[in-house]
């Protein structure tokens, strides 16, 4: 065969894999534009160039040192304080970049300078109860070094630092079996064995299928290592042995459950949503639905392409890049960069820049063979805290608001118990507080007698932490999915309707909306039914916005102007939304009356 033949056969391959990247982005989005060339565009392994770095941010929780070598006491002093600082920044959490000037010149150091500042660097955190854990090493071609490291310190009114992750994902896209070679660390056999730890009922293990929302742990200490179910026995021993917790919230694939998923990630206020790609399917329609739902509620989101072992090269690249479209184009209000990671250099800037919603890291794994899920690991270990640390001292001292979206009985006591999100303020063991709303729009009054949190006492509960709070003196049979737990001296309101900006999906199965229309609207823990009866358009058509009255079909409920919601018909995403005024009960009825 001759060169010129071998080029033509290369030249016809490329073009039928683009053609099969073109159709089945064209099926999921609809035709596209003559010159648009995402689909085709080459994916960068990584955005970040070995050449340098971004300037040293003023604020957050990294940090630039070009060398760190015997310092005087004042200055040791110094650099102490400073480093306390970022911890703060980033909640327990710092990096620290050796060998980098301040203007993000990778300049790097010999290696006795090297061992020098480690040992200058381990001084540091030891004085402030830190731990720190070499993430990587890089030889320049100087010969000199960089070296990127972790300093850890949880906080003093924190056991652990724990973040929140949603996992999402089409069904037999191998969600449940992901969660279970990492909270367990035992490889799939390739039939699903992973996935029994995680499944609830029977019909879920007969099926194969997830029906319900289910948590999973991923635990880390001090060096970086994973604490799981492989080395421990209970949930306790793993939160005894970490210092960093990844709590998995497994969602449902299937479409028939899709209000269970869109509860679960509503309500549950994951930190991070974690997208699972069918390598052998790519990208379908529930892939792109989950991901406007993440987007939608302001989640940042990272995807994990499943299976690569049942899957040639080729295939893969077809799949990283109908996802490219779907980064750039599923979502009207939001374009991301996708990132592919394959090396643990990529790492810490992804994690960094997937909180600020500017890239959308890739990850391939394959939980058969275990190829990249240690490298996944490394990445959940780094991924910095949502909030920076100004914002969570502001919702630490709001008033309190706890979102009940869980209610179990105790058999013996018959104690009613609770679990939900602290969205703001901080509750104490024995404190008052006000659980509603009931029917009638009136709020019960509360006492908080213990706090679990991981099935472990504790004290006090913080803003942006799950926990289960025991309520003695009130009925389970008063309490339901929807409800909140506010501060005794707030008053709060129910309303029955308020306003809010909506923006129907683009869907190639959607009709438009007018006045009288009924959904069922999601806002964080509340799922009811309500219509539609006021709107400033007669009619509203995909893809457009407008501002629209809701009321409640059933009964009232507590909401909060800028709450995020979803709303759905027929087992379909009809579209999105942002509440922007809440119409208290007590001027609905005087409306009513005149």
């Amino acid at each position: 065969m001759s060169n010129q033949d071998s080029i033509s056969n290369k030249d016809k391959k490329s073009e039928y894999n683009s053609n099969t990247v073109n159709k089945r982005v064209a099926s999921l989005f609809g035709p596209m534009d003559d010159d648009d060339d995402d689909v085709n565009e080459k994916i960068p392994r990584s955005p970040f160039v070995l050449t340098g770095l971004p300037p040293e941010p003023e604020e957050g929780n990294i940090e630039y040192k070009l060398k760190l070598v015997d310092p005087n006491p004042y200055r040791l002093e110094h650099l102490i304080t400073q480093m306390n600082w970022r911890l703060q920044e980033g909640q327990g959490e710092a990096l620290y970049e050796i060998g980098v000037e301040d203007c993000g010149t990778l300049s790097g150091v010999s290696n006795e300078e090297l061992q020098a500042s480690l040992g200058t660097l381990k001084k540091m955190a030891d004085r402030l109860g830190a731990s720190i854990t070499i993430l990587f090493q890089r030889k320049l071609e100087n010969e000199r070094h960089i070296v990127e490291v972790l300093v850890r310190k949880v906080p003093d009114d924190q056991h652990f630092i724990d973040l929140r992750v949603a996992v999402l994902g089409t069904v037999d896209s191998g969600k449940s079996s992901l969660v279970g070679v990492c909270t367990h660390g035992e490889l799939d056999n390739g039939r699903g064995r992973a996935r029994l730890n995680l499944f609830r009922y029977l019909h879920e293990i007969q099926t194969g299928r997830t029906s319900s929302i289910t948590h999973e742990i991923l635990g880390f200490d001090d060096l970086g290592k994973s604490i799981d179910y492989g080395r421990c026995r209970t949930a306790n021993e793993i939160c005894d042995q970490s210092t960093k917790i990844i709590t998995f919230t497994d969602l449902a694939g299937h479409t028939k459950y899709m209000k269970t998923t869109i509860f679960g990630l509503s309500s549950h206020a994951a930190d991070f949503a974690m997208l699972i790609v069918d390598a052998p399917s790519s990208v379908v329609d529930t892939t792109h639905e989950h991901f406007s739902y993440a987007t939608t509620l302001d989640v940042p989101v990272f995807v994990v392409i499943n299976k690569i072992d049942l899957c040639s090269k080729t295939s893969i690249q077809q799949t990283i890049g109908c996802l490219t479209y779907l980064l750039r184009h599923g979502n009207s209000s939001i374009q991301l960069q996708p990132c592919v990671i394959e090396k643990d250099d990529d790492l810490v800037k992804a994690a960094d820049m997937l909180v600020e919603r500017r890239i959308c890291p890739i990850f391939s794994v394959s939980c058969v063979t275990g190829e990249n899920i240690d490298l996944l690991k490394k990445f959940l270990n780094i991924l910095p805290p949502r909030l920076s640390s100004k914002e969570q001292e502001r919702l630490s001292q709001s008033p309190v608001e706890y979102r009940i979206d869980a209610i179990y009985i105790n058999n013996s006591s018959g104690t009613a118990i609770v679990g939900g999100i602290l969205r703001s303020g901080i509750i104490r063991e024995n404190e008052s507080l006000l659980v509603g709303p009931l029917l009638d729009g009136t709020f019960l009054p509360a006492k908080v007698s213990t706090i679990h949190r991981y099935r472990v006492p504790r004290r006090m509960v913080r803003a942006g932490q799950a926990a289960t709070l025991c309520l003695p003196h009130v009925e389970g049979s008063q309490l339901r999915k929807g409800m909140v737990l506010v501060s005794s001296t707030s008053k709060p309101e129910a309303c029955f309707e308020f306003v809010a900006e909506i923006c129907l999906s683009m869907h190639h199965t959607n009709t438009s909306i007018r006045k009288g229309f009924e959904t069922t609207v999601q806002i964080e823990n509340i799922r009811q039914t309500a219509l539609i009866i006021d709107m400033d358009k007669e009619e509203l058509h995909a893809d457009k916005e407008a501002t629209v009255t809701f009321r409640f079909r059933n009964r009232c409920e507590y909401v909060l102007e800028g709450s995020r919601l979803i709303f759905r018909s027929s087992n379909q995403t009809k579209g999105s939304g942002r509440v922007i005024k809440v119409l208290p009960q007590q001027k609905q009825q005087d409306t009513t009356t005149s």
